[in-house]
């Protein structure tokens, strides 16, 4: 387990050193003994697979400016699930990457106010995405941005050498793949799981543009065709419909489907472009070149143009309950600023002026315009999650998406025009409690 998506995407006397620091947006370059933060803190982190290797080389060079603090890391390879268990004990580290089922509205109970939007948004990048009425509790470990990883010889067997541009383009495409390599899934979706089913969310504004999720809060039958929620999830419900998804969900793994599709066993997964560095590293343990993993934008245009949500992965913040809040914020910022972790998972720079990486080469080349999503409204900061969860609709989990995925392979009753309606039934009666 590397990632939780999808992505993909935080007192007075005590903390008034964290206050003031935070607000700056940036670390102290202090740090001897006498004259800095000390004392041990606990990092929560979903990365399992780094953990003793590259994270513990960071605690290294993080020491060389904060020698009198230890870093000890827990990793967890359930990460959303367990963490979000676990907030409600107040037992989860110091510093921790904020779990996506955390509402807005939920923020300052478990997390420090590191400063405001607009003061932290001087410097970083997708700040409103953990933010409330102002504040800001989280700032992303790096961006990603949406799309469809490929295993490019399985597409170029097919014929496929650029974009598909419709969804009807697109599964010929995986329908060509089942023909001409009969031995590969065209589509895999991580179904057991669960947390990469909820990547396809993370397209939301692929179509509507900036406002897409404030439109969304607008509408009372998102799932109708036209609209932005029915074309991201119809497209998955088609996939696997139409058989091209792997024969058994149930028994999909998230670690072996990076072999499958680096060796070619798959063609195609709906992740963010966090995910091409790992897939190009299984590839070339594999002994495959790693530039057969390819990364390519939704099969829809606007304008002639095809778009690609970019947003801010996991957001990392300081724990409310946090006895050590001024070496927790030394880390925190230290991770964002000088590790050099974005860079190397392949992701978009946190900060204003970062660079695009070398995994969106394809995105150059084939003109993708890239959307970031408006922040809500002042005052409707969870207006979005409080009507899903009245519908009781995970709409950035991966619940539902098993449900209709289930009618979709037959293993559950209906069709999709019944599992749409049904969706739509419980979100317009939601937002008429909600909205009023």
């Amino acid at each position: 387990m590397t990632k939780r998506h999808i992505l993909g995407a935080t007192s007075a006397a005590a903390v008034a050193a964290l206050v003031l620091g935070a607000c700056s947006g940036g670390s102290d370059d202090g740090g001897g003994e006498g004259d800095g933060p000390s004392g041990t803190i606990t990092v929560l982190t979903n990365r399992t697979d780094i953990v003793d290797t590259v994270l513990e080389d960071y605690v290294a060079e993080f020491q060389k400016t904060y020698p009198a603090v230890d870093v000890e890391f827990e990793a967890l390879t359930d990460y959303e699930g367990d963490v979000t268990v676990r907030l409600n004990s107040g037992d989860y580290g110091d510093v921790l990457l904020i779990p996506n089922a955390v509402d807005p509205d939920q923020l300052a109970t478990f997390f420090e106010p590191l400063g405001s939007v607009d003061e932290l948004g001087e410097k970083y990048r997708f700040i409103h995405q953990r933010a409330f009425e102002g504040d800001a509790y989280g700032i992303a470990t790096f961006g990603t941005a949406m799309g469809y990883v490929l295993n490019k010889p399985v597409w170029e067997k097919a014929g496929i050498t650029e974009p598909p541009a419709t969804p009807e383009e697109f599964l010929d495409a995986l329908s060509a793949i089942k023909e001409t390599s009969p031995e590969a899934i065209p589509y895999y979706t991580n179904y057991a799981d669960g947390w990469p089913l909820s990547s396809w969310q993370s397209n939301q504004g692929t179509i509507d543009g900036p406002e897409g999720v404030n439109l969304r809060t607008e509408q009372n039958a998102p799932w109708t065709e036209g609209m932005e929620q029915y074309a991201i999830d119809s497209l998955l419900f088609d996939i696997v419909e139409a058989g091209l998804s792997e024969p058994d969900p149930t028994t999909t793994n998230w670690e072996e489907s990076k072999n499958l599709i680096g060796t070619g066993q798959v063609g195609t997964m709906v992740l963010g472009s966090w995910s091409v560095t790992q897939l190009q590293d299984a590839a070339e343990a594999a002994g495959k070149p790693r530039e057969d993993i390819g990364f390519w934008p939704m099969p829809w245009q606007t304008d002639g143009k095809f778009h690609s949500t970019v947003g801010g992965d996991y957001s990392i913040g300081i724990s409310k309950n946090s006895e050590n809040k001024e070496a927790a914020e030394a880390w925190l910022y230290w991770f964002l600023d000088e590790s050099g972790f974005a860079d190397s998972q392949g992701g978009l720079a946190p900060q204003v002026d970062g660079q695009s990486p070398a995994t969106l080469q394809d995105f150059e080349e084939f003109g993708v315009e890239e959307v970031e999503l408006a922040p809500a409204p002042e005052g409707e900061e969870s207006l979005l999650s409080d009507i899903y969860t009245a519908a009781e609709i995970d709409l950035s989990g991966d619940q539902y998406r098993r449900a209709f995925v289930d009618v979709a392979r037959g293993a559950a009753d209906g069709d999709k025009a019944s599992a749409f309606a049904d969706l739509n039934d419980r979100w317009a009666t939601a937002r008429a409690e909600v909205v009023g």
